[in-house]
């Protein structure tokens, strides 16, 4: 996800694909997680790969 302040004003998420390309989304089709440190780096390190 990317932060974009106009897409939240008018309640929509801007989210990036596995291609890389960005599109935007009603915010009220996804739910925010925190994820724990551990998880965060495995994703790291597998983007990286």
């Amino acid at each position: 996800m990317l932060p974009d302040d106009g897409a939240s004003r008018s309640d929509y998420v801007r989210v990036i694909d596995d291609s890389g390309e960005d599109y935007l989304y009603p915010a009220e089709r996804f739910v925010a997680l925190e994820l724990p440190a551990e998880v965060l780096r495995a994703f790291t390190a597998r983007k990286a790969s």
